[in-house]
């Protein structure tokens, strides 16, 4: 019997878990008033024939609607009015679940025979299996933790600081080095500040940050005067001024490239219909007689 069992990134990084279900009890009633069932003879099956044609027949064994399989019936005079006759009756039970720090996902805790009870039958385990919920903060690899941030483009260029709540509630303050740039796309890593390893919880993961950065949707002529100063020089044309001249002139604009892929791939399949509606063998013309 598996259960699963949602759980945040927090509670992994400590112990934590309690659990209560229900499960069937076996409950000691009913016993003397069982008897053989006239149905199937005891087997827990019926057999059912059937004339397909001439000497050809079919057999079918299915499970006996008036034992239940069991081979056994109770008289209705001697059904016990709380388990009425099934021999179990329901019951709560509180379990703890202990949830070690780093456990992954889908990792499963087992408790030995804690599975409903049934008469003449070996009680089974109830396993949980771990279900880890999205954390809106950081993913999670392994023993590794994931956080995207955005930086603007000031904080790219002339350094960043910012405070990042952990998932065990400290505060990290985190900055750069004087003169760094951060580039789009560009990861940086803290030592020992992701998850804690599954029976080794003073050893932990990394903490991977992934930057990208915000750009000004435009810029002053006065602005890009102020930043060419500062920044590299622009690349030199390998076009002489006549060469430029006679090039034509274009200008891109912006798009969202998911947006027109989807599109361009509706176009396709339209397209592709309606050469499906077109039918394959072209119309026979008859010669005009002269």
């Amino acid at each position: 019997m598996e259960t699963i069992m949602n759980i945040g990134c927090m509670e992994i990084v400590a112990l934590c878990g309690i659990n209560d279900l229900s499960h069937m009890l076996l409950f000691q009633c009913c016993y003397d008033g069982v008897s053989r069932c006239a149905g199937c003879q005891g087997s827990g099956f019926k057999v059912q024939i059937r004339q397909l044609g001439p000497g050809m027949i079919q057999q079918m064994q299915h499970l006996c609607n008036e034992c239940k399989g069991s081979g056994e019936t109770i008289s209705d005079k001697d059904r016990c009015p709380q388990c009425k006759g099934d021999k179990v009756v329901p019951e709560k039970k509180v379990l703890e679940v202990v949830v070690e720090k780093g456990m992954q996902n889908g990792q499963k805790i087992t408790f030995p025979g804690e599975a409903d009870e049934a008469p003449d039958t070996a009680t089974g385990d109830i396993i949980f299996v771990l279900q880890q919920k999205e954390h809106p903060k950081f993913k999670r690899k392994g023993d590794d933790l994931f956080h995207k941030h955005t930086l603007t483009l000031t904080e790219s260029l002339c350094g960043f600081q910012f405070v990042l709540a952990h998932l065990d509630n400290r505060q990290l303050l985190i900055k750069s080095n004087p003169g760094e740039v951060v580039k789009p796309g560009s990861f940086k890593t803290i030592n020992d500040e992701g998850m804690p390893m599954y029976q080794w919880p003073f050893m932990k993961g990394k903490l991977y940050i992934h930057f990208s950065v915000e750009f000004p949707n435009s810029l002053s002529p006065e602005q890009c005067k102020a930043l060419e100063v500062v920044l590299p020089p622009k690349p030199v044309s390998q076009y002489t001024d006549m060469e430029l001249d006679e090039c034509e002139e274009t200008m891109p604009y912006d798009v969202n490239i998911e947006e027109e892929m989807r599109r361009r791939q509706q176009q396709h399949q339209e397209a592709y219909d309606e050469d499906d509606d077109v039918p394959s063998g072209g119309q026979r013309v008859q010669c005009a007689q002269q």
